[in-house]
């Protein structure tokens, strides 16, 4: 299951690797809460990117909780 999941996350990740060549990416699959382990990542990160659904009026749970604890820059990016 593990490698599934690298994998399907390689292959979303591809596109935006191709429009940005110079942007560093680090992909980790990991079990447990997302914003958790944003957070603890932002420790080491210049930025943190997270998505936003564009259909809802407010930021979801993992959105929220890494803009009040994250120690890096945070970018919400909207998505469908």
């Amino acid at each position: 299951m593990a490698a599934t999941s690298t994998r399907g996350l390689s292959e979303v990740l591809e596109p935006w690797r191709h429009k940005f060549p110079g942007a560093e990416v680090t992909e980790q699959a990991v079990i447990g809460k997302a914003g958790s382990h944003l957070v603890g990542a932002s420790r080491d990160a210049s930025l943190v990117v997270v998505g936003r659904r564009r259909r809802r009026t407010a930021i979801g749970p993992v959105a929220h909780a890494v803009l009040h604890h994250a120690t890096a820059p945070v970018a919400v990016a909207p998505h469908d």
